[in-house]
């Protein structure tokens, strides 16, 4: 006797934004969202913060964003620039425990992601990513240019995406992260650590 073959039906996997639009009548839900996307959250907020802070940071970013839930714009498809805005927020009530990181990642030169995560995506800062001095010179840029350089260099995203991100326009983006490479290239004798390299 033999069976009818079945057919798998490939499917695509769902949206953030049908996600995130679901979880407003199915609350449960959302911890897809938490899923899909807390390491890369917490790998941002721990290169900025330290790990003695960046855990509980990472759970406030998903809790704001639960609460924010019904405020999300269904045209967005990827939620990742929306954490990254959030978190990026709570960052800067934490000012000095990112000080006191940088300060300690120029004391020691060691990055606190390194171990506990993949470096794949560190490739896109320069050799010299956790040298000194460049924990230095970010330490004296001013909040505004850090915090949109670093989520080029460290958020991984795009300019658009950084404008979602801050809620402000893309040419706004651009000037804050031309002049913070402008900084940093001045601070580190000319070298420009955190340009994008492209992907070999």
């Amino acid at each position: 006797m033999t069976r009818p073959t079945e057919t798998a039906v490939a499917t695509e996997p769902v949206g953030d934004a049908v996600i995130i639009a679901r979880s407003k009548d199915e609350p449960e839900l959302f911890a897809q969202i938490f899923r899909r996307h807390a390491s890369v959250i917490q790998r941002y907020v721990t290169r900025r913060l330290g790990p003695s802070v960046a855990e509980d940071v990472c759970a406030d970013v998903f809790l704001a964003a639960f609460r924010q839930r019904h405020r999300y714009a269904a045209d967005r498809l990827d939620a990742r620039p929306w954490l990254f805005g959030i978190a990026t927020n709570l960052v800067g009530r934490h000012r000095r425990a990112e000080i006191r990181a940088l300060k300690a990642l120029e004391r020691t030169g060691v990055d606190p992601v390194t171990e506990a995560f993949e470096v794949s995506s560190d490739a896109r800062l320069g050799a010299g990513a956790v040298d000194r001095r460049l924990a230095a010179a970010l330490a004296a840029l001013r909040p505004v240019y850090r915090d949109a350089l670093l989520l080029v260099a460290w958020g991984d995203l795009t300019y658009e995406e950084i404008a979602v991100a801050l809620g402000v326009p893309v040419g706004t983006v651009r000037s804050r992260v031309n002049r913070a490479r402008s900084r940093m290239r001045a601070a580190l004798g000319g070298a420009d650590p955190t340009s994008i390299q492209e992907d070999l």
